[in-house]
């Protein structure tokens, strides 16, 4: 809603000067000797015209009083103000740590794990606008496959091309963390997060999942680490001579490795068992990391004397016309 205040109020009392103006053209009307004809009757002229001619010719002196009126309204500097809400949204800066290893083909999630997984952090990424959020892939080795960015397409798009098998096989768990951490680490985000999902134990890279976990916690990174897979075992396509077969195979987590990662970084280890369980689990984390939200609220003040000052300007030139209309039916 708006307001609508003078900056100046008291030069309103100016308004005041109008009263003595109204008087002294009182008065001079009254004191004025006009000009008379004698006639033997005033049938020839109509009362309607002659009542017409008189508000004629007091309308100059009427607009001469708006216009000084409006006048005295511009120069009081009439302004109106409103408020507008800033909202500053404090954004986190988050990793996806992602397992391709073969293993993520096994189809105890609808499709696969993999495609579960990706799908699934695709839905995370577009819940959360205002974060930067980056993409690392491993197996045997760690590599980015995205680096923080709010380009969501070009993740989005990035998150797609990912399958399993393009780098060697295995489970470096230490490698993908200790990559994503490189990501975070000179981040200025006030918040940093790793997710990290795999289905497997470690069993490969240069750098043990703890040491990865310490250096994350060293640089005030939580870390929030995903298990994926089925109870037991779970169906998984292998290659034999008559071509793909489904098998069920055991399912191998090292929980207890992924809890201390978690509890190591001030984050949580989760246990995914199919796709309804993968995307709750990403709700909560997406509700745990909250992006904080500042509303600043400040007046915004608009000049109105401009048009009050128009309009005088109008009422000062209508009356200039009328009283050159009046002087030439005088004449």
């Amino acid at each position: 809603m708006n307001d609508f205040f003078f900056q100046y109020p008291s030069l309103l009392y100016l308004e005041l000067l109008l009263i003595p103006m109204a008087a002294l053209y009182v008065w001079r009307q009254l004191r004025k000797k006009r000009p008379y004809v004698v006639m033997s009757t005033t049938a020839p002229l109509s009362r309607k015209s002659a009542g017409a001619a008189g508000v004629l010719r007091h309308l100059p002196f009427v607009l001469r009083m708006i216009a000084v009126a409006l006048l005295i309204v511009a120069i009081a500097r009439p302004k109106t103000s409103s408020n507008v809400t800033r909202t500053d949204s404090e954004g986190i800066d988050i990793v996806l740590a992602l397992d391709v290893s073969t293993s993520m083909l096994a189809r105890d999630f609808t499709p696969d794990r993999i495609e579960a997984a990706k799908s699934i952090a695709i839905e995370f990424i577009s819940q959360r606008p205002s974060d930067r959020i980056g993409v690392v892939v491993f197996a045997g080795e760690s590599y980015t496959q995205c680096p923080l960015t709010t380009d969501r397409a070009t993740l989005i798009n990035l998150i797609n091309d990912i399958e399993c098998g393009l780098i060697d096989d295995g489970t470096a768990i230490g490698n993908g963390l200790a990559n994503a951490v490189a990501r975070l680490k000179d981040s200025q985000a006030k918040s940093r997060v790793v997710i990290l999902l795999t289905d497997g134990v470690n069993n490969r890279g240069e750098v043990t999942p703890l040491t990865a976990a310490e250096i994350a916690e060293t640089y005030g990174i939580r870390v929030y680490t995903i298990g994926v897979g089925a109870m037991g075992t779970a169906p998984y396509p292998v290659m034999t001579p008559f071509g793909v077969r489904v098998m069920d195979v055991k399912v191998e987590i090292d929980e207890d490795l992924l809890r201390q990662i978690a509890e190591e970084t001030g984050g949580s280890y989760f246990r995914a068992t199919d796709n309804t369980k993968l995307m709750q689990i990403y709700d909560e984390i997406n509700k745990m990391e909250k992006v904080r939200i500042t509303v600043d609220s400040f007046p915004v003040y608009t000049e109105e004397f401009g048009r009050f000052a128009i309009w005088a300007l109008a009422a000062f030139l209508l009356e200039i016309v009328l009283r050159i209309f009046a002087a030439r039916r005088i004449a």
